[in-house]
C-alpha cells in the first residue's frame, strides 16, 4: 500500500511538471524579439483645434531577436481622426535587436475639441500570426493662456558624453530657469506674479542620424522667481551618423504664445578612438621578449575603463590585459608585456608570430572596441656557450694588446 502511495505522489508531480512546461507562454521565451514604441515627435505640439497633427512613432527591437515583419497601427479616438484609414497601419519589415524605425501618421483634431489632454492608442506586432500589442499615450490639445510674466529661457544644457561616437546612446540635459527676479511685477498699474509654467517641451532633431527616444514632457509645472528645472532626454546616435556637429531644436511652451521659445542645442560626433602603437622592436630572443606599446586617446573627451589585452598564437603575455583607467584627451600612456613563446615556436625560430592588440574602453554608457593586427614578431638566438666563451677570448685580447703595449712602453722608458 506504501508503493503505491509513493508511486501516485511521483506521477501526479510529475504530469504538474509537464504541464507547467506547456504552460508558459511564448512571451516567456528568452532571446525573442520585443518592441518598444514611442512617439517621438508631436507636430505641432501642442495638436492645435480644427488642424491635421503629424505623430512620428519610433519602434525600438529591444530583444535578442530580429523582428522579421513589423507592423505598426494607430487607433484614434476622438478628437483625432485619420486622414485616410488606409494610412491606419504602416509596415517597417524586418527589425534587428537594437535598430529603430520610425513612420509618420497624418491626423485631424476636430474643430470642436476642448483643450485638455486625450490619449491615443499604438498597436504593434511582430508577424502576420503574431497578436498585436497596445500602449496607450497622452496628446496635448491646446495652449493655456495665463497672467504670469515669468519667462522661462534655456539656462544651459549638457550631454553624456560629452563627444558621441557613431553607434552611442548618451543623454542630453537641460536647465531651465525663470529669468524673473522678483515675485510681481506692475505693468501699466497692474500687478502681476512673476511665476513660469512649463506647459510642454519637446526636444527634436534637425538632421539624420540622430534620434531622440523620448517622448515630450508636459506640465511641468509652476516655477517660482529664480527657480530652476532640469530635464532629461535619451538620445541615440545612428551607425551610420556622420562626423560633425548637429542640431536638435528645444521648443519650450511658457505662460502663453508670447512666452514660447525655440533653441538649439548642439551635438558633436567623432570617430576617433584609441590609439596603439609600437615603441620598440618586435623581437624574440630564445622565445623570450618584452614589448612596448605606446597608448593614446585621439578622442575629443575623457575615455574610461580604458584596458589593453595582447593575443597571439603560441605566445603567453603577462600580465594578461593591462588596465590602464580613465584617459583624458591626447593624453599617452606607455605599457609594456612580457612574452613568452612556448616550446614548439621556439624549435623553428624562422617563422614569425603574428600579433594583436585589442583597446577596449568607455564612452559614457557605451563600451567600444579597437584592434590593431598584423604586427610581427622576429626572432632570433641568444648566445650560446661556446661562443659565450669566443666572445669573452676575443673581448679579453682586444683589452689586453693595448694594456701590453702600455705595459712596454713604460719599462721601456
Amino acid at each position: 500500500m506504501g508503493i503505491i502511495k509513493k508511486n501516485s505522489v511521483a506521477t501526479f508531480f510529475s504530469l504538474l511538471l509537464v504541464f507547467s512546461l506547456f504552460a508558459v507562454p511564448a512571451s516567456a521565451a528568452v532571446g525573442g524579439a520585443n518592441l518598444k514604441v514611442t512617439i517621438v515627435e508631436t507636430n505641432p505640439y501642442p495638436a492645435k483645434i480644427g488642424e491635421y497633427l503629424t505623430l512620428t512613432i519610433q519602434v525600438e527591437n529591444i530583444g535578442g531577436d530580429k523582428a522579421d515583419n513589423v507592423d505598426i497601427e494607430i487607433v484614434p479616438q476622438y478628437p483625432f481622426s485619420l486622414d485616410s484609414e488606409a494610412n491606419a497601419v504602416k509596415n517597417v519589415g524586418v527589425l534587428y535587436p537594437g535598430r529603430t524605425a520610425t513612420k509618420e501618421f497624418h491626423l485631424f483634431v476636430d474643430k470642436n475639441a476642448q483643450k485638455g489632454v486625450r490619449s491615443i492608442d499604438v498597436r504593434t506586432k511582430t508577424g502576420k500570426d503574431n497578436p498585436w500589442s497596445e500602449k496607450s499615450f497622452d496628446i496635448r490639445i491646446g495652449t493655456e493662456t495665463f497672467n504670469s510674466k515669468g519667462t522661462v529661457e534655456l539656462k544651459e544644457f549638457v550631454s553624456d558624453p560629452q563627444v558621441f561616437m557613431p553607434g552611442d546612446r548618451g543623454t542630453v540635459t537641460v536647465t531651465l530657469t525663470n529669468t524673473a527676479t522678483t515675485p510681481t511685477v506692475t505693468i501699466g498699474g497692474i500687478d502681476f506674479d512673476t511665476n513660469a509654467r512649463i506647459q510642454a517641451a519637446v526636444l527634436r532633431p534637425t538632421s539624420d542620424g540622430i534620434i531622440v527616444l523620448d517622448a515630450p514632457y508636459a506640465d511641468m509645472g509652476l516655477l517660482g522667481p529664480g527657480d530652476s528645472i532640469k530635464l532629461t532626454f535619451n538620445v541615440k546616435v545612428a551607425e551610420d551618423a556622420l562626423e560633425g556637429t548637429h542640431n536638435f531644436e528645444l521648443a519650450i511652451e511658457g505662460n502663453s504664445f508670447d512666452y514660447n521659445s525655440k533653441k538649439n542645442i548642439p551635438l558633436k560626433v567623432d570617430s576617433s578612438n584609441i590609439r596603439l602603437i609600437s615603441s620598440k622592436e618586435l623581437q624574440m630572443v630564445d622565445g623570450k621578449a618584452t614589448v612596448e606599446f605606446d597608448v593614446a586617446n585621439t578622442h575629443p573627451n575623457e575615455f574610461k575603463s580604458v584596458s589593453i589585452r595582447p593575443e597571439a598564437e603560441d605566445v603567453r603575455f603577462y600580465p594578461v590585459e593591462y588596465f590602464i583607467g580613465p584617459m583624458n584627451p591626447d593624453e599617452l600612456f606607455t605599457i609594456q608585456f612580457n612574452a613568452v613563446a612556448d616550446g614548439s615556436w621556439i624549435a623553428n625560430r624562422d617563422e614569425g608570430i603574428n600579433m594583436s592588440l585589442t583597446a577596449n574602453y568607455n564612452n559614457g554608457i557605451n563600451r567600444h572596441a579597437n584592434t590593431v593586427g598584423n604586427l610581427n614578431f622576429t626572432s632570433s638566438s641568444g648566445p650560446t656557450g661556446s661562443n659565450s666563451k669566443t666572445l669573452l677570448a676575443s673581448g679579453l685580447i682586444i683589452i689586453a694588446v693595448p694594456a701590453a703595449f702600455l705595459f712596454y712602453r713604460r719599462r721601456k722608458q
